[in-house]
């Protein structure tokens, strides 16, 4: 806990989000299915915009699976995890709702294709997951999340089988953790948080990034002393240069899956 964090005011909620961390190796041991149903629910319980309910999960069961999902995210602890789930923003569902009340969906009066709509389900399938990852993390379990699935996702969305107007967005793997990471070091709440307006000189704006890339630096000094890794600011900088994102672009494979970008 940081200096700041000793005036918070606390619950078990807030120190199971406040000690949140990412686990990458698992004990492998089943998860029970009525921790598995509980888990699932909190998911459903989370906010949807407009209450339009526009994602889904793929619960990954096959190890044949699994391990092409771990080729894909390029980490082998993925296929190791006993629980893992793909999240999807999903007009499908609401695109064969719509069709059965006489919408034409591939007309132009659909608009559930449109670019808007598509950030919203992606927005809510980050919630549904955040809710899970929370409600796992109070029942003891640990977790991270999987960006690297979008590494290729035509391949993802092939092996999957997902239909017109899906997209996959993150996934989640769980199980009964067998590490212990430290706690990742954040920002101070007022190099994120501004009152009424944006910081307009960037001085001011960064006034706080020597000290945090030297907590940064410490912090992965302590955890690998065989492997340096960069200060924050320098992590940012390789990555602000990273030509490898343009390779993994969401615009071409979203408009191959039916989603429009022109509207």
């Amino acid at each position: 806990m940081t200096e700041t964090q000793h005036n918070l005011r606390t619950n078990e909620t807030i120190e199971t989000l406040l000690n949140r961390r990412s686990i990458r190796k698992f004990k492998p041991e089943a998860i029970d299915e009525q921790t598995v149903a509980t888990l699932e629910t909190v998911a459903q319980h989370a906010a949807s915009s407009q209450y339009l309910q526009d994602w889904s999960a793929v619960r990954v069961e096959d190890q044949a699976l699994k391990d092409a999902i771990a080729e894909i995210c390029c980490q082998t602890y993925v296929a190791e995890a006993p629980l893992l789930y793909i999240f999807i923003a999903d007009e499908h569902r609401n695109a064969a709702v719509a069709e059965r009340k006489g919408v034409k969906v591939h007309s132009d009066e659909f608009t559930l294709n449109s670019s808007y709509r598509f950030t919203q389900a992606q927005n809510d399938a980050v919630l549904a997951l955040h809710a899970m990852e929370t409600a796992a993390f109070s029942l003891d379990l640990g977790c991270v999340i999987l960006g690297s699935v979008l590494n290729d996702p035509r391949k993802l969305i092939e092996l999957l089988h997902l239909p017109e107007f899906t997209y996959p967005v993150l996934g989640l793997a769980i199980g009964k953790p067998d590490q212990s990471p430290a706690l990742k070091p954040r920002m101070e709440r007022d190099d994120q948080f501004f009152a009424d307006r944006y910081p307009a000189d960037d001085t001011e704006l960064l006034h706080g990034l020597d000290a945090f890339d030297d907590s940064v630096h410490k912090y992965y000094d302590l955890r690998n002393t065989s492997r340096p890794v960069d200060a924050f600011s320098d992590q940012i900088a390789n990555n602000a240069v990273d030509t490898g994102v343009f390779s993994r672009s969401v615009k071409p494979v979203a408009e191959d899956q039916g989603f429009r970008f022109d509207r």
